[in-house]
């Protein structure tokens, strides 16, 4: 057996080894058919913008590449092309800049479109002729930098893939946006600074006095991000916005009519708009969208006329138009303003224009569908077929052509990009000379790259690390003074820098973030009728409210029935009338607190379940009465009557409205801000202004409960043709449950909540009263009238 196991596990390698391999076969990938290519070991990589993609909505169907699609050619941006290779071609000839290493170059068009962007950016990770990212099947090239522009938009998507592999990123246009701290660091702008412009466009609008202006905006993002970051720079320096607009635009052919609307209504306001400046805030692809602005007025529907405007255009927007706009004037654009990134005339770039030429048998795709653009013909193998009657030679000049569809003079764009390549072959330079220097001091075949090597820097000699910023240095006992422990911040202060003596504590209204290091803004709160808490309680109070008024309705409608005439008729109104305000008194105690509202809120809700208990008091006090005058020689019959209610509903309510009187006289309520009782909120809220008054209101309102609760228990034994007493007692036990409950509880809870318990309590107390002795007599009234007679409570 042992023999058997010893001869298997010999074999079973072998065996395995005949076992054939899965193999993946990648299919042919959509490519991007325009691009530039030139591959040598280095090569200096771009993802540019000069032709754009207009085709029907993707309907997942056919493959994308089958799609019916137009390609628009923007003609200035291929001088951009042009400055690259100008540039690398510069490079190559010069001994004194990587001698012995020629540059390549690998260009891709984006379509301004984020799938191709992503595209461009594998291709770029790819084998030559071949979409295989992060795998070398084939000779692979060295990708040094890449370039991108001049939109931001193309930055922000090649950075998610580009910065993975951590390839230097020159965006040569205008800035992106990126919040990730990972990636910024991979972005080299080649681009001057936009604070810097908006301050040169702020200082221009001053000079003239121009501060009612219009702007026009490339995206929703953006009006949305200047709005926040960029507009209050402007109001502070007295500049005022007549209207922010979007640029209208679409990529699909459905999207056609809904574009014209929206560019129609952009009309629209721009030309009714008293504002005689309008700041074009948009890209190099937006010029060729505002170009056909005035030809709106054209389009039947349209009855406002064309007006001159100044338009003042960001640098980043140059003068460009597409093939059909080449003939169209652009006087509109005369006196316009527009901001410049400097550039200057290069010795022998007006030369290489002169001698760029253009073969039939070309692989430079790009230039090829340039070249039959901007000429107007076309070659016999031409990648796009257009309709042109004239067959390109390629001898054609480009100094020929109108300065609406190419410019011979170097564009500030096109001077970025020649000095970006220039800062990526010098940086090359520095780092591979000291490559060569540390081969030529290492031991052996061995070489250090720079990541591996130690540079020589100022040596460190202290006691201990640096304290960062959210922490305070806290000497260390029986140590010298320089050696220290570092302590984070206590609860309310912060530190915002390094090796801090001591924290101190934020403003009032502030409180310090997670790490100490920065004072935060505390968030206003107080109880509103938007939050879920406030709206919930607004129903309840409105529903009582409403049940209150249907309730004093059915007694008003059978005011002469025995069982309404039996309870003191007029009490009973008076105290539906008191309860339905009860309930509409907590509306008081929502929303923003204000001075009338503080005035008002304890005031009424003591005057007012004053009343209520009064007249509950009076209620019970003439059951018990009047069945004590019953026996015989008794002296209560002289106090029988209405008198006697109304006395002790007006007494007790005529004290508690001079307690209240008192209480404004001598320290009324009035609005305040809490800021100390929560850490991260400041609570808007009434302040009592006597706290002692506060509870002198309460107070009395409970003495008046438990007189109430006491006669009432004494009644409840009368017989039942009197058996509202009951029913009182009952109600009474529920008021004095709750505001019982509600002291320890008002007093242990913070915040908007304190506010809720107070309203629920009056909610639940008055709640308490009317159903208790209301509902049983609506029971009867409604669903029982055959006992709401004489004979009936004589029977009983």
């Amino acid at each position: 057996m042992v023999l058997f196991f010893a001869t298997l596990l010999i074999l079973l390698p072998q065996i395995a080894c005949y076992i054939p391999l899965a193999k993946c076969n990648v299919g042919d990938p959509v490519l991007i058919k325009h691009k530039k290519y030139h591959s040598e070991y280095l090569v200096i990589g771009g993802i540019t913008f000069q032709i754009s993609m207009f085709s029907s909505t993707v309907t997942f169907i056919r493959n994308p590449s089958e799609e019916n699609v137009d390609f628009i050619i923007h003609m200035q941006n291929f001088q951009h092309i042009l400055a690259l290779e100008f540039a690398v071609k510069e490079i190559n000839e010069n001994l004194g800049i990587l001698p012995n290493i020629t540059l390549g170059i690998h260009d891709s068009n984006s379509y301004f479109l984020a799938r191709w962007i992503y595209l461009a950016s594998m291709e770029l990770l790819s084998s030559k002729g071949r979409f295989i990212p992060n795998y070398k099947c084939d000779l692979k090239d060295n990708v040094v930098a890449v370039l991108a522009g001049p939109n931001a938009f193309i930055s922000q998507f090649m950075s998610n893939i580009l910065s993975i592999y951590k390839i230097p990123q020159l965006p040569y246009g205008s800035a992106p946006v990126i919040d990730d701290s990972t990636q910024v660091v991979f972005l080299h702008q080649a681009f001057p600074n936009e604070d810097l412009q908006i301050k040169g466009m702020i200082q221009l609008l001053l000079y003239f006095q121009w501060i009612w202006i219009g702007l026009i905006v490339q995206s929703a993002v953006k009006r949305q991000r200047f709005l926040q970051n960029r507009l209050t720079t402007f109001s502070q320096k007295g500049v005022c916005f007549d209207f922010v607009e979007e640029l209208p635009k679409a990529s699909v052919s459905n999207e056609i009519y809904n574009l014209l609307t929206r560019y129609i209504k952009l009309y629209n306001v721009v030309m009714t708009s008293s504002a005689n400046v309008v700041i074009i805030y948009c890209e190099n692809q937006d010029m060729i969208v505002l170009r056909m602005l005035p030809y709106v007025s054209d389009f039947e529907g349209t009855t406002v006329k064309r007006k001159d405007k100044i338009w003042i255009i960001p640098a980043q927007m140059e003068f460009s138009s597409l093939p059909f706009q080449r003939y169209r004037s652009m006087d509109f654009m005369h006196g316009s303003l527009s901001f410049q990134v400097s550039s200057k005339d290069l010795l022998g770039f007006k030369r290489f224009l002169q001698m760029r030429k253009v073969t039939s048998g070309e692989e430079d795709s790009l230039i090829r569908v340039f070249w039959e653009s901007a000429f107007e013909c076309s070659f016999s193998n031409a990648m796009l077929e257009e309709d042109a009657e004239n067959e390109c030679t390629g001898e054609e000049e480009l100094e020929t052509l109108p300065k609406s569809v190419f410019e011979t003079v170097m564009t500030g764009q096109s001077y970025s990009v020649y000095n970006a390549v220039h800062a990526v072959a010098h940086a090359l330079q520095v780092m591979l000379s000291s490559k060569y220097k540390l081969k030529a001091r290492g031991y052996g075949s061995k070489c250090k790259t720079l990541n591996e090597y130690v540079w020589q820097a100022q040596p460190f000699s202290v006691c201990n690390g640096h304290c960062f910023s959210g922490y305070s240095r806290i000497k260390r006992e029986g140590k010298p003074f320089c050696c220290y422990d570092c302590l984070q911040c206590p609860e309310g202060g912060i530190s915002n820098k390094t090796d801090a003596d001591y924290c101190f504590q934020c403003l009032e209204g502030q409180y310090p973030n997670k790490a100490h290091n920065l004072c935060i803004p505390k968030r206003i709160i107080f109880l509103s009728y938007e939050e879920p808490l406030g709206l919930a309680l607004t129903i309840i109070a409105l529903f009582f409210s409403v049940t209150s008024a249907l309730v004093l309705k059915t007694f008003i409608n059978h005011q002469d029935t025995p069982i309404v005439k039996a309870n003191n008729r007029n009490l009973t109104y008076i105290l539906l009338i008191v309860l339905l305000l009860s309930f509409l008194c907590t509306l008081l105690f929502i929303g923003q607190p204000n001075q009338v509202k503080c005035l008002m809120r304890q005031t009424a809700f003591g005057i007012i379940f004053s009343v209520a208990v009064s007249c509950i008091l009076g209620k019970t006090t003439i059951v018990v009465l009047a069945f004590m005058a019953t026996k015989p020689g008794s002296q209560m019959r002289k106090w029988l009557g209405k008198r006697l209610a109304n006395t002790i509903v007006v007494s007790c309510s005529l004290a508690q409205f001079i307690i209240c009187i008192v209480w404004l006289a001598i320290s009324p309520p009035f609005p305040d801000s809490d800021m100390h009782s929560m850490a991260e909120e400041i609570l808007l809220q009434c302040n009592e202004g006597s706290t002692t008054m506060f509870y002198i209101v309460l107070g009395f309102i409970g003495f008046l409960t438990a007189i109430s609760f006491t006669v009432a228990f004494l009644a409840r034994k009368l017989p039942d043709s009197f058996n509202e007493a009951k029913f009182i007692t009952f109600s009474m036990l529920v008021f004095c449950s709750v505001w019982m409950l509600f002291v320890p509880t008002y007093l242990s809870t913070k915040g908007k909540y304190m506010v809720a318990v107070e309203i629920f309590s009056i909610l639940a107390s008055a709640g308490g009263l009317l159903g208790c002795i209301f509902f049983p007599k609506c029971y009867i009234i409604v669903l029982r009238p055959d006992l709401n007679r004489k004979e009936q409570l004589i029977k009983k």
